[in-house]
Formats: C-alpha cells, sequence, structure tokens
C-alpha cells in the first residue's frame, strides 16, 4: 500500500514546542519487500508537497501521484516550514542575513535549520525505516528559499548529501555570500545539482537572468553535474513545480 505517514514534530532550536507536520512518503514497494532499503530525498515547504488541503495557496506539487504513476523507488521526508507572521519562514530558509524593503532586515538561520536536519531528522528517519543512510543515496529539494536551502545543503554538507533539487531558488536574498558559499565549500565532483527558474519569474527581481546565469557558472566551475533549465513559461507557484518532478526526480536518481 502506497501511503505518506504524518505526525507532529518541534524543532526546539527554532521554535520551541510549537507543533509542525513532518510528513513521510513510502513507496509500494516498502511494504512487499521487507528487505529492501531506499534512497531518501529531504524537502522543504512539507505541506505543500503531498495534499492541496495542506498547501499554503491550495495547491500542492503532486508529489505522491507523479511516484505512484512512476514506481519510483524513493523514500520522501518533507517537513512543514515555519509560518510565523514576522517572516519566521524567510528566518529558518536563509542561510545568510540580507536585507529588502519589502521584509526588512532578515536574519538566517538557515543553519541552525540544516543542522537540525542532519544532526536530528536524519538519524530518526534513518532508525525508522529502512533507508539507504549514506552519502551516495541522500539528497535535498525545495523551491524558492527551500530551494537556496537546498543549494546550501548540498555544498555545506556535501559530505552528508550527494545531490539537490533547486527549484526557482531565491539568489536574490544575498548573492555576495552565495557566491562565496560555492566557491569556497569543497564539493566532490560526483555532486548532482538540478536548478532551474521559471521563464516568468525572470522579472521578479532586478538582474535575475544574470544571477541564474552566474550561479549556474560557478556550480560548473566546481565541477559539479549540473542540469540547469529555464523553464518555458514557468511561475513562481506549486502547479509549476509540479511540472518539473519528471526533470527533477530522474536527474538526482539517475544512476
Amino acid at each position: 500500500m502506497i501511503m505518506v505517514n504524518t505526525w507532529d514534530i518541534t524543532i526546539p532550536e527554532l521554535t520551541g514546542s510549537e507543533l509542525r507536520k513532518a510528513y513521510v512518503y513510502l513507496p509500494e514497494s516498502y511494504t512487499d519487500d521487507g528487505l529492501k532499503r531506499y534512497p531518501v530525498l529531504y524537502m522543504f515547504d512539507g505541506h505543500n508537497v503531498f495534499f492541496d488541503s495542506h498547501a499554503t495557496y491550495g495547491k500542492c506539487w503532486g508529489m505522491k501521484e507523479y511516484l505512484d504513476l512512476t514506481g519510483t523507488d524513493l523514500i520522501i521526508v518533507a517537513i512543514e516550514c515555519n509560518h510565523s507572521p514576522d517572516f519566521g519562514r524567510l528566518k529558518e530558509y536563509s542561510p545568510f542575513d540580507f536585507s529588502d524593503p519589502q521584509f526588512g532586515k532578515i536574519t538566517g538561520k538557515g543553519k541552525i535549520t540544516m543542522d537540525w536536519f542532519v544532526h536530528t531528522l536524519k538519524p530518526e528517519i534513518d532508525e525508522k525505516y529502512r533507508t539507504l543512510p549514506d552519502r551516495a543515496h541522500t539528497f535535498m529539494a525545495g523551491s524558492s528559499m527551500g530551494g537556496l536551502m537546498s543549494l546550501y545543503a548540498v555544498l555545506k554538507y556535501n559530505h552528508m548529501f550527494k545531490g539537490a533539487g533547486v527549484l526557482s531558488p531565491s539568489l536574490w536574498t544575498n548573492p555576495h555570500k552565495i557566491e562565496m558559499l560555492i566557491r569556497t565549500s569543497p564539493v566532490k565532483t560526483d555532486t548532482v545539482i538540478y536548478m532551474d527558474y521559471g521563464e516568468e519569474e525572470l522579472s521578479s527581481h532586478a538582474g535575475m537572468r544574470k544571477l541564474f546565469t552566474r550561479t549556474a557558472g560557478l556550480l560548473l566551475d566546481k565541477q559539479i553535474l549540473l542540469t540547469s533549465r529555464i523553464v518555458p513559461g514557468g511561475s513562481h507557484c506549486e502547479a509549476s513545480w509540479e511540472k518539473q518532478l519528471p526533470f527533477l526526480i530522474p536527474t538526482l536518481m539517475y544512476q
């Protein structure tokens, strides 16, 4: 039986005892074969991944339907974001401090977030489920600020993650720090990154096309195995990101 397990968790380092949801997708073969172990894709904004009824804007990624249809043997672990009105999500999903006329000064807590993923969440998942816990079978993915965090994760925690899905990444937040992150992070040459940006998004921030191009070039300079796309007609929403799953998942799972 194909299923998505959900339960309430806390992240004390970020929001104390406040509850948020964790989602875990298990493929159909998980119950058919009690010995088989699986790669794991960790995702940000977990409430937007599987269920329209949980999604912020009423439309999810349709991840379950895609994986069911393709029969992909992959466990997905997706964690709900911080919904605090004082830009809690931006803070948790930003590796660096940044300032913006719309949001003011944001103090980035991305390192705290990733340390929780790596040192608390991942060990619990590896203990509870039949995972392949090694780096070669561990991935990260997200969109927007979650895309930025996925890029940060695969670079800064490259010993833990072989690949990342970086959709519509918020590169505009602190381009200088992001460039330095790419330049200075020691990464293995088997690192895989899928990175895209929607055609209709390119006008959302000044110089976005040039910034995206520069970021892709820096990743290629690091000998990272990069798949980079400008999505025709792509926009900044879950419906658009859902359409990229046939590009994202095979790229990360390619052997």
